[in-house]
């Protein structure tokens, strides 16, 4: 009986090495936003002096180097840290979504690949306002540039798949 070498076509039932990258950049993000909720927990009653800590020592190593975002940053754990336990259930529903995805990509599931372009594709036009109507961003530029770019690899492996 003659058997055929599966390396030399592709398979349709495995996931690529681009899709698992974005499985990698779904666990990464995932683990960032525990380790927001861990200092969330372990700062919420003293987040205004630790803050202030954090964001000299930022201004001392980095400069104004990202200064928009750590600004935004800071109101935005000020904001967490009168509600924090509301705060915390959002940031273990979002980690949880980034680890489900990168399951599923990982694993090659065409729910995974679906939840991925569409999850990535509805913030385009929102950057993109966010880039036109406010001061340049080479950050929000950066964030644009690699949702498109997961987007395409996405779509591209959903072809290649026989989804689309």
């Amino acid at each position: 009986m003659i058997r055929r070498d599966d390396t030399l076509r592709p398979d349709k039932h495995k996931s690529s090495e681009s899709i698992k990258a974005v499985a990698i950049y779904e666990v990464v993000k995932g683990v960032g936003a525990l380790l927001g909720a861990c200092a969330l927990w372990l700062w919420h009653a003293d987040i205004d002096n630790w803050l202030t800590r954090a964001t000299d020592s930022w201004r001392q190593n980095f400069g104004h180097f990202l200064a928009p975002q750590i600004e935004s940053s800071v109101r935005i754990a000020q904001q967490a840290s009168k509600n924090w336990p509301l705060f915390l259930l959002l940031i273990f529903a979002y980690a949880s979504l980034r680890f489900i995805e990168a399951y599923g990509l990982w694993q090659d599931k065409t729910w995974a690949y679906w939840f991925g372009v569409v999850g990535y594709g509805i913030f385009i036009p929102i950057e993109l306002y966010y880039l036109i109507a406010s001061p340049f961003d080479w950050f929000k530029l950066g964030i644009l540039i690699t949702n498109i770019i997961i987007i395409i690899v996405v779509y591209r492996n959903m072809k290649r798949k026989g989804l689309l």
